[in-house]
């Protein structure tokens, strides 16, 4: 039996996977992460210690799924499920906002998305949210800085404001979340 996880241990592995996505510049697809209760994993694969470096008991180890099929994505995650070793899971996808565009299109089709994207006023943003079977759930929105072209010097760390806070997408989350439930 693992031992319980630090208090932060998701916003923690939320943040972590934020950064590695960021670490490639803007413009990427959408990401998939499981989430395993790293003790756990180091009982069942003694071999990644190494690789996990100075991962502790009580913590979380984010896995990246192969790359997602070009799949709309309420659809993808109606087709999502996890095996039981899996603690939770995370998603991490990029999100274009347009002054006065309407919430309630809340999955524009193709040619609202191509309007919102040569928008002059538009703003990038890329949203990492993650839930645990539990129910405990943890966000990081980025919002990317003016002007910045992609490019993110790893030296300078990753563009553009961030904003965590469990509430943020909280149908994606429980999208998320129902992936994790036992399918009848």
């Amino acid at each position: 039996m693992s031992a319980p996880l630090l208090p932060d241990a998701l916003a923690a592995a939320v943040r972590e996977i934020e950064l590695h996505v960021a670490a490639s510049g803007w413009d990427q697809p959408p990401r998939l992460f499981a989430l395993a209760d790293t003790a756990f994993l180091l009982a069942e694969e003694p071999q990644l210690a190494e690789q996990l470096g100075g991962a502790t008991a009580g913590t979380i180890t984010s896995i990246e799924q192969e790359e997602l099929p070009q799949t709309p994505l309420p659809e993808l995650l109606a087709g999502l499920g996890w095996s039981d070793e899996v603690s939770g899971c995370a998603l991490v996808l990029e999100l274009v906002a347009v002054p006065g565009a309407d919430d309630e299109d809340a999955v524009p089709d193709a040619d609202q998305a191509a309007r919102a994207s040569a928008h002059p006023e538009r703003q990038d943003m890329r949203l990492a949210v993650a839930v645990l079977r539990d129910g405990s759930r943890a966000s990081v929105l980025r919002v990317r800085a003016d002007g910045a072209n992609g490019a993110t010097d790893p030296a300078a760390g990753p563009d553009g404001e961030t904003i965590e806070d469990t509430d943020l997408a909280t149908e994606l989350a429980e999208a998320l979340y129902a992936t994790l439930q036992p399918s009848d």
